[in-house]
């Protein structure tokens, strides 16, 4: 028995129907939502509700076991990773959910279960069985929901910070709540819009104008990067592990896109999973390196990461300009 995942993460749809449930997907941030709400429901009813992982089935069998002082004690749980399951705990599971009482409801969440497993064909064969799959959400998926709990919040956000919102949290519904959370405590309520500039920060990221600039001009192996990188580093007082991570990312999704590319890939810029300004510049980039030059690239790139991350007496603005500067050059060594 299917069920609609949006259905299901919809208050509508609560309480819930069935007694036992199986969810599994790639989308774990509302798989594990929608987990939590049927878990919740029936608040006022009384029994016991639990989290169990899947080698702790015991601990379900003995609650739905035990008879409370007033009557039977009605059991609700969730066991969190059916996809670790062992060849035994994976018959535990589903005798477990063959014998389960209706006055019970079990939640089996099986986060990036693997469709080959044995117990994902089993559990899929249950004809009964009320089933969910959550699909990672494609981008203008993602973008609605993120417009929807935005105008939920009270918030006003001008359309280019909610933009690099949806790029830079795709996926990450949780990641975006606490977004939201800290925009409404740093908001207190004024009403006034927030931009780009002000998302960006209380997201951990500085300047994301300013480091776009700087990634696509060492992409593009201009001599003005060295010059945006010393701004980045002394006028704007970007961190330079927020910049290695910017670079890096950058670089990475270079030699991705070049290895589709050479692969043939229908769309090599969605193979690479290049997301961000980074759509609209790694096709015109990449024209400008070989591939044995993005891997050395990438060899530089990890060195430089270590000398700014460990106990190094290497001046980290230094490393970083030497770096850009190494990356620009024409000529490579590799």
């Amino acid at each position: 028995m299917r069920l609609n995942p949006e259905r299901l993460l919809s208050a509508q749809s609560l309480p819930p129907q069935h007694h036992v449930y199986y969810l599994f997907g790639e989308d774990h941030d509302a798989l594990f939502e929608a987990a939590e709400a049927l878990l919740a429901a029936d608040e006022h009813a009384a029994g016991h509700r639990m989290r169990v992982d899947v080698n702790e089935l015991a601990r379900i069998e003995e609650q739905t076991r035990n008879q409370g002082l007033f009557g039977p004690s009605r059991c609700y749980a969730l066991v969190r990773n059916a996809q670790s399951a062992n060849v035994k705990q994976a018959a535990h599971l589903l005798k477990l959910v063959a014998s389960l009482s209706d006055d019970h409801r079990l939640i089996v969440c099986a986060p990036g279960m693997d469709w080959k497993k044995a117990l994902h064909k089993k559990m899929q064969a249950v004809s009964t069985l009320a089933q969910c799959e959550f699909h990672l959400p494609d981008e203008s998926g993602f973008k609605r929901w993120l417009d929807h709990e935005l105008q939920g919040s009270g918030l006003k956000i001008s359309d280019e910070a909610v933009l690099w919102m949806a790029e830079s949290l795709f996926g990450m519904r949780l990641a975006a709540r606490q977004m939201i959370q800290r925009l409404r405590w740093y908001d207190a309520g004024s009403g006034a819009e927030l931009g780009l500039d002000v998302v960006a920060e209380l997201l951990g990221e500085r300047a994301p104008h300013a480091l776009e600039e700087w990634c696509h001009a060492t992409a593009m192996r201009r001599p003005e990067a060295v010059s945006l990188a010393q701004r980045l580093l002394r006028d704007q007082q970007v961190a330079e592990v927020q910049m290695i991570s910017w670079l890096g990312t950058r670089m990475q999704q270079l030699l991705m896109y070049c290895w589709f590319q050479a692969k043939r890939d229908r769309n090599p810029l969605q193979a690479a999973k290049v997301f961000g300004d980074a759509r609209h510049q790694v096709a015109k980039e990449a024209a400008l390196w070989r591939g044995s030059e993005l891997t050395a690239a990438m060899g530089r790139i990890v060195q430089a990461e270590k000398l700014i991350k460990g106990a190094s007496v290497e001046d980290k603005a230094v490393v970083i300009e030497q770096l850009t500067l190494a990356l620009i050059e024409q000529q490579s060594s590799a």
